[in-house]
């Protein structure tokens, strides 16, 4: 059933905090608009605050997203070379990152998949040294961001599901295989009906099309990114989204509060200021932990902070591998995800149609075995001066997008790295971020199993297997899922936040994001980021006094679509 918002009342002066010298430009800046950030802005602009938002890319619309399916410029983030769009793939020495910039953040190119966190999390120890039952404490609130986000039992079954399925039986896992739950309004396929989650406060909504396409931001209505819930919300409730500003800088004020600095991503110029009693950072991983090192390191406004600032990264201890079909065949109807299973406890697959990853042409090679990984890169590219040919044939490949199956495989095994910010290598008159590997856990580059389902998927489905060539010859540990950085702790000595979010050293000022997740998740982390910022942003201090205040919004309960479609 769903819940339409309450009219506004008056905050009791009880339980606001009142406002004192000096005046700030906001109660409130959240920094990024990604899961993190999105429900911060939300709940905190409900509960009576002034909130800006600053998020460093575009605001895309609709056919800016249909544009980026043609136009590279359109797609990939990389401003400085005149790329505006919004999928970007960092490259740091050990781990290659991949996520998205714009109003929404990752959640533009996010499948959609919203999968719970299993008993290996809440079972690690560095959680649990926090003396708290977190399950007791997320269980209210990953069923909250499940209605927000809409989630949804996936009901298409198509033929890659099917040599999943038959892939999952080869490695004796078939009882494992099933459909996942995923953030995509269903409905009748390409109809579009008024907004079916928020009783009239969010916008129409179109069934998805099975396009195959949600890893290039949804121009159809269907899948349900930030910009439809979270932040579409947001701002009718009076929240500020500010794009295309780079957070720079943030430093305490003498009175208390903060002023944060920042610039145009791509244009430059002068530098702006916003003050704000609190500040909410939630700019991902590389985002969050980059600014915190710079300002402690290099600018010196932010000395106080924990000396475990960049330690405790982590990966979801994945590979990405895929296999290509013989020409003719097209696997891309449905969404990107939608079926997965466990080869073994500690491992997870799910598999990823990618219309629209036309890159991939050159980041793939021949499926190569080896944990050294020097090696590895010596096996695959003496594999490639072997057969050269075939090499070609998957770089050439007509209709390459729609015969190829990616799969995701993550596991709960933990590893480790480190994130300073050093030389860079490519300008070394400036610093970067940069990585260092731990002793004896770092992120894998090479996972066995990975590589045994893809080998049983080809010869189930009579594609030709693949590894990604940023592996195999690089030697790299490739993510979409990096966790981290700025971890939980009960002291400075054990992290740079506390149970509520509050940086130790520098009162009122948060982490909502990735990097406080102090555990391997061994599942796509967004619906756990947005329950941690939904608990967060219920614990956060009260708007001052005189201000109105929402009863919080409350989307669609989670759901079960209608029953799977018939493989065809």
């Amino acid at each position: 059933m769903t819940h339409a918002p309450q009219p506004p009342s008056a905050v009791p002066p009880a339980e606001a905090e009142q406002r004192t010298s000096p005046t700030y430009d906001a109660d409130v800046v959240v920094v990024g608009s990604g899961f993190g950030g999105a429900t911060a802005a939300l709940r905190l602009t409900e509960a009576g605050h002034q909130v800006v938002v600053l998020e460093k890319g575009r605001r895309l619309s609709d056919d800016d997203l249909l544009r980026a399916r043609r136009d590279p410029r359109a797609y990939l983030w990389q401003p400085g070379l005149g790329m505006r769009g919004f999928f970007w793939q960092r490259i740091l020495r050990h781990v290659a990152v991949i996520g998205g910039t714009g109003v929404g953040g990752g959640s533009i190119v996010w499948a959609g998949v919203l999968l719970e966190p299993g008993a290996d999390f809440y079972d690690n120890p560095t959680l649990r040294r926090l003396g708290l039952d977190w399950r007791a404490e997320l269980g209210p609130h990953l069923a909250t961001a499940s209605g927000m986000l809409g989630r949804a039992t996936c009901p298409h079954s198509g033929p890659m599901d099917e040599h999943l399925r038959a892939a999952a039986e080869a490695v004796g896992a078939g009882h494992t295989f099933g459909p996942v739950p995923v953030a995509i309004h269903f409905g009748r396929e390409g109809v579009t009906e008024p907004d079916p989650f928020f009783g009239g406060e969010g916008p129409a909504r179109t069934g998805c099309r099975l396009c195959g396409e949600c890893l290039l931001g949804c121009p159809y209505g269907a899948k349900n990114q930030l910009t439809r819930n979270y932040l579409h919300l947001a701002e009718r409730y009076g929240a500020q989204v500010r794009p295309e500003h780079e957070v720079t800088a943030v430093a305490p004020l003498p009175g208390g509060g903060y002023a944060v600095t920042c610039r145009h991503p791509w244009r430059g110029g002068a530098e702006t200021r916003i003050t704000a009693r609190r500040v909410v950072l939630a700019a991902g991983v590389l985002g969050t932990v980059d600014l915190l090192l710079r300002c402690r390191d290099e600018l010196g406004t932010l000395p106080h902070l924990s000396p475990l600032l960049g330690r405790h990264v982590r990966t979801n201890s994945e590979a990405l591998t895929a296999v290509l079909q013989p020409p003719g065949e097209d696997l891309s109807r449905g969404p990107t995800i939608s079926s997965d299973f466990h080869p073994d406890a500690t491992t997870h697959v799910t598999q990823n149609r990618y219309v629209g990853g036309w890159h991939m042409r050159a980041q793939l090679g021949p499926l190569v075995d080896d944990h050294r990984p020097a090696v590895r890169a010596v096996k695959t590219l003496a594999a490639i001066a072997l057969r050269p040919l075939a090499q070609l044939r998957v770089a050439l490949a007509r209709g390459f997008e729609r015969r190829l199956s990616v799969l995701t495989v993550m596991q709960t095994v933990d590893n480790e790295l480190s994130l300073v910010r050093g030389r860079s290598p490519v300008r070394p008159w400036r610093t970067a971020l940069r990585s260092r590997s731990v002793a004896g856990s770092s992120a894998p580059s090479h996972l066995p199993v990975a590589n045994r389902v893809t080998r049983a998927f080809a010869e189930a489905s009579g594609g030709r297997p693949l590894n990604l060539l940023g592996e195999t010859v690089g030697g790299l540990s490739v993510t979409a899922h990096v966790l981290g950085g700025a971890v939980m702790g009960r002291s400075a000595a054990e992290g740079v936040v506390d149970a509520d979010h509050e940086v130790f050293g520098h009162p009122g000022l948060y982490v909502a994001d990735a990097s406080v997740i102090p555990a391997n998740l061994g599942v796509n982390p967004s619906l756990t980021i947005t329950a941690l910022a939904e608990r967060f942003a219920a614990r956060f201090p009260a708007a001052p006094a005189g201000r109105t205040r929402r009863t919080p919004v409350r989307g669609r309960p989670a759901t079960t679509a209608p029953a799977p479609e018939p493989a065809r």
